[in-house]
């Protein structure tokens, strides 16, 4: 529709279509990870848009970079990886920011509380679908291991349904052949689903606006990135909307992490945060976390003189 006045040509590339050859390559293509399988190049190719970028590895951006002779490369995330804010802050990544939200969005606050505020939630949840409302459970786990403590989704199935009886709860996790995921997701997003168990597969595009409520089980599990991208989920439409982190006070530094989200809802306060975490990865390798085998520079307590000295470096070469 944005390119409809325009002599562009806009073609959809996924799995279930037909990979087109040289000749045929329009001017913009639109595709899934599909793209990167593909093995057509073209000299054109000037420029490469990756959406969600967290959830493409290194090797398959530089495949899609490597398809054209020297495209630009635009990457957009909600919650960069702390490999692209090491890059970011460091490296050779220059960076934009929209910090401004969506027209026509509510309020949405997030709350850290321990397993034993779990029936004050449930209680409150309760009275948010009473008034129309939808929520989502999200757990770490699709099914029980022994001798852990870790919630799984289809345990829950049960219990949540006979506590939320008469409203209607469903499951939705990676196992689950895509037909029936599809068929749930769309029972959810037209009302006749009241409340949603998930795993992390509802991370990415989900859009349901009167979802208001999300309690996410074991909050701990996961990575700051990883949460904040999940509780978008809520807070789409024009309703207030409440995210409830149930974590492990005893586990002190987990605890402390969580208490980012709490604080804000700033995609690079919480990535900034992951990155002391987790560690920038390798700046020019291929991992995407983790500490890098450094003896003596430390790029958290480093950051100032790094900035200098980049600032230097493109002042050499005339680069502003």
């Amino acid at each position: 529709q944005w390119l409809a006045p325009y002599p562009i040509q806009v073609a959809l590339h996924t799995g279930n279509t037909k990979t087109p050859t040289k000749s045929e390559l329009p001017l913009f293509t639109i595709g899934t990870h599909a793209l990167i399988q593909s093995n057509e190049t073209s000299k054109k190719l000037g420029m490469v848009i990756i959406d969600e970028q967290h959830k493409f590895g290194v090797t398959q951006r530089d495949k899609l970079l490597r398809r054209g002779a020297h495209p630009h490369l635009l990457v957009m995330t909600a919650t960069p990886i702390p490999r692209t804010m090491g890059l970011t802050l460091y490296g050779d990544l220059d960076i934009s920011t929209l910090e401004e939200m969506p027209a026509g969005r509510g309020s949405l606050k997030t709350y850290l509380r321990t397993a034993n505020s779990r029936p004050k939630v449930l209680s409150f949840l309760k009275k948010q679908i009473g008034t129309g409302r939808q929520a989502y459970f999200v757990f770490p786990r699709v099914e029980e291991k022994e001798e852990s403590e870790i919630t799984a989704v289809t345990k829950e199935l049960s219990v949540l349904s006979e506590y939320f009886a008469p409203f209607r709860v469903a499951m939705v996790h990676g196992k689950m052949k895509s037909e029936e995921k599809d068929r749930i997701m769309r029972s959810f997003s037209d009302g006749e689903t009241q409340i949603l168990l998930a795993t992390t597969v509802i991370e990415v595009g989900v859009d349901v606006p009167n979802a208001t409520v999300m309690v996410i089980e074991d909050a701990e599990q996961f990575g700051l990135a990883q949460l904040h991208q999940i509780r978008g989920r809520i807070g789409r439409g024009l309703h207030a909307s409440h995210c409830i982190l149930i974590g492990d006070e005893t586990k002190k530094e987990a605890w402390e992490r969580l208490k980012v989200l709490e604080q804000t809802r700033d995609g690079f306060l919480i990535a900034e945060a992951d990155f002391k975490v987790r560690g920038p990865g390798e700046l020019a390798g291929k991992q995407q976390s983790g500490l890098p085998r450094w003896r003596y520079l430390d790029l958290c307590k480093d950051r100032p003189l790094l900035e200098s000295a980049r600032a230097e470096v493109r002042r050499t070469l005339g680069l502003g």
